[in-house]
């Protein structure tokens, strides 16, 4: 069974959208996720066949507040690539 909980969101920003337009999608997904569970889980989902996919894990930043010290938690990204000819209607209206 897949956890759906493993892919947690696309990410849309005017980069990703950029991206979209050449047949790749960005998604969030959990510090542990393979890219194997994401990739069956975007196909299941969202009915599309995945070519590649491409992992990119950003580390966690210090952040400044005055003279307080804190920390930007680091996440984990995936860049689906789609086969020729299929479309993801990710954004939001």
């Amino acid at each position: 069974m897949l956890n759906k909980a493993l892919v947690k969101r696309p990410i849309v920003t005017e980069k990703s959208v950029a991206l979209g337009k050449t047949g790749k999608y960005v998604f969030l997904v959990g510090k542990n996720t393979a890219a194997s569970e994401a990739k069956k889980i975007v196909e299941a989902v969202y009915g599309v066949q995945v070519e590649k996919t491409n992992v990119i894990n950003v580390k966690s930043k210090e952040r400044k507040l005055g003279r307080s010290v804190g920390k930007k938690p680091g996440y984990k990204k995936i860049i689906m690539t789609l086969k020729k000819g299929q479309k993801l209607d990710v954004l939001p209206q």
